[in-house]
């Protein structure tokens, strides 16, 4: 672009400001001033507002709950698993006929089927909330979200693909929160690039990533504010920037619409199902969000960078 600034320096006599008129470039440095100055309160005034909230999770109540909310986050994280696995039991006739009936697969291969999914599911489901064997209950339970989609054909709808990738992204949250950290190296001297920390680091950011795909789809049908709030709010949790204040915020808003719309427990059977299964995979995900409140966004986001530097 060619210089455009030749005719704002020059005064009525058409000497350049700052020899003709001395007061001029003042009065530019003082309304560059004021709105630094603006800024720099406005910035200082959103730091403080967020902490206040963030230290809400440092209450003496939080505190004495904080040994719990690891177990109570991977329980909602695999609640969904738990209720798919009981209502393939409880419904296992209905099952049958629209694999085999509908979708033409062999009885054997169906009950085959079945059975496999709702034992993994269980089995996987209790390894990940008692930390046990948390590579294979993690890999299974992927596996079972997968096959099951496959089987059922259920890779039709975006929303229902966006969720279950947000609910892998929870599982992954759960496996990285397992995953203990050698702080240490030879004569206990503090290790500066802990392996394991990298690798916990990796599993959270993609499981910050994927948790909030399921947002994309949330957003559309709710008020802008809930928009603007979300979408807000899942940029800083992809991002790990202010990661507890995103956390709580996209928590409840997930909880407020969760028990508003998806309240199963006052509809009939037949729209009871659908709302139990978005009931189930969206306290999946606020599990997921409740899990990194606890734990932090890990060594691969802004909040850790901003420790370093």
């Amino acid at each position: 672009m060619s210089y455009r600034g030749s005719s704002n320096m020059l005064n009525g006599t058409g000497l350049p400001n700052r020899q003709g008129n001395p007061y001029a470039s003042g009065g530019q440095g003082q309304r560059r001033s004021s709105q630094g100055v603006n800024l720099g309160q406005w910035k200082k005034s959103f730091e403080i507002y967020c902490k206040k909230i963030e230290d809400l999770t440092d209450h003496p109540l939080a505190q004495k709950l904080r040994p719990y909310i690891p177990g109570i986050s991977r329980f909602f994280i695999v609640a969904t698993f738990y209720e798919d696995s009981f209502r393939i039991i409880s419904q296992w006739s209905d099952q049958i006929f629209f694999l085999h009936k509908w979708k033409r697969y062999p009885y054997f291969f169906v009950v085959l089927f079945l059975l496999l999914v709702t034992i993994s599911m269980t089995i996987g489901a209790t390894l990940l909330v008692f930390r046990k064997h948390t590579v294979h209950a993690t890999g299974t339970l992927c596996a079972c979200i997968i096959f099951q989609a496959l089987i059922y054909g259920l890779f039709s709808g975006s929303s229902f693909i966006l969720r279950n990738i947000s609910v892998i992204g929870g599982l992954l949250i759960a496996f990285s929160d397992s995953i203990v950290q050698n702080k240490t190296t030879f004569g206990m001297l503090p290790e500066l690039n802990s392996k394991d920390g990298k690798q916990k680091g990796y599993l959270l950011l993609a499981g910050r990533i994927l948790i909030v795909l399921m947002f994309i789809a949330f957003t559309f049908s709710k008020s802008w504010f809930t928009v603007i709030l979300t979408i807000v709010g899942t940029v800083c949790f992809a991002i790990g920037y202010k990661t507890k204040l995103a956390s709580i915020m996209l928590g409840l808003v997930l909880t407020f619409y969760n028990i508003t719309l998806n309240n199963y427990w006052f509809y009939d059977k037949s729209q009871r199902d659908f709302l139990k299964y978005e009931f189930y995979q969206n306290l999946s995900i606020i599990g997921g969000l409740l899990l990194v409140t606890n734990t932090g966004a890990g060594e691969i986001s802004f909040d850790e960078k901003k420790k370093i530097y």
